[in-house]
């Protein structure tokens, strides 16, 4: 990432929050805020009430006066608000409220408040890529298969009473739906069938493993992760050497950089991008044409 400029002291920060969070990450956004405030920032709070308001929210706040818009959720409500201002010359920051943080994790922001807190009160603008995906912006990742299949099957139910484990529960319940390879996937004019595949902006994914190791937000290449074969063992096989971190280890797994991505398969499969469903097949994806400026870490 290349650091911009450094905002003035006691910046205005809009708070953009998503109150599905538990009651633990409620008092870590109170103290976050309290710390802001200790720093001389102006901040407010703004709670979204259905899919969607982070990026309405976030549109609207670019035009307000507001020099940080701080977004206090998971990777999801990070990608609403991205979408709402890309293009607008106010800077993101990421209060980690999320089950996964896949976002903050690859910005490198700390975990305890008073930390975060000391990020977006005095870290410098950053400008990162972005992916397009059928015109949706996404941060970190956009995928389809299999990862795509659990994220449309979660209910949000059982993602908010187990967190990080209902998607290894959602995995294993769904093994046996990946049996076959309906993916055609060309990379920059080179074409693979696939059993799913994921186009990784960032090399951190579900969480702190790796999926594309060379991938980073601060270089204008996206890198694309082809699972190559099909099944219920093949699929658990890719799921441990993830959680490993030896993925990039398998014979049946390619990861190939790229600007220009487009996948074809069964019409209207879900494409996943950074935890929520965000568009459908057939795919047309690359690199979005502007960067993007998030408050973040010096040099991360």
């Amino acid at each position: 990432m290349n650091t911009e400029k450094t905002l003035v002291a006691g910046r205005k920060v809009l708070v953009i929050f998503n109150p599905t969070a538990g009651r633990r990450r409620r008092r870590k956004l109170a103290a976050v805020r309290w710390h802001l405030e200790q720093a001389g920032c102006q901040v407010a709070v703004r709670p979204t009430t259905a899919p969607g308001d982070a990026e309405i929210l976030a549109r609207e706040a670019a035009s307000e006066g507001w020099d940080v818009v701080a977004v206090a959720g998971g990777d999801g409500t990070i990608n609403e608000a991205v979408n709402g201002l890309y293009g607008r010359p106010v800077p993101l920051a990421v209060i980690p409220l999320g089950t996964a943080n896949v976002v903050a994790a690859e910005l490198c922001m700390p975990g305890g408040p008073e930390a975060i807190a000391g990020v977006i009160a005095e870290a410098p603008i950053q400008d990162i890529h972005l992916g397009e995906a059928n015109g949706r912006l996404f941060v970190m990742m956009a995928g389809v298969g299999f990862d795509a299949g659990v994220v449309a099957a979660m209910p949000a139910r059982l993602k908010r009473a187990l967190g990080r484990g209902a998607y290894v529960l959602m995995f294993l319940a769904g093994l046996f739906k990946f049996s076959r390879s309906p993916y055609r996937v060309t990379v920059d004019g080179e074409s693979h069938g696939v059993a799913s595949a994921v186009i990784a902006n960032g090399h951190f994914y579900a969480g702190r493993h790796t999926c594309a190791p060379l991938a980073r937000l601060g270089e204008p290449l996206l890198y694309v992760c082809l699972f190559l074969r099909p099944g219920p063992l093949r699929a658990l096989r890719y799921g441990l050497w993830l959680l490993l971190g030896r993925l990039e280890r398998l014979d049946d797994v390619l990861i190939l950089p790229g600007r220009q991505v487009t996948i074809e398969g069964p019409e209207g499969e879900p494409v996943q991008g950074d935890g929520d469903i965000i568009a459908r097949v057939p795919l047309k994806a690359g690199l979005a044409e502007k960067t993007f400026s998030v408050v973040a870490p010096p040099g991360k």
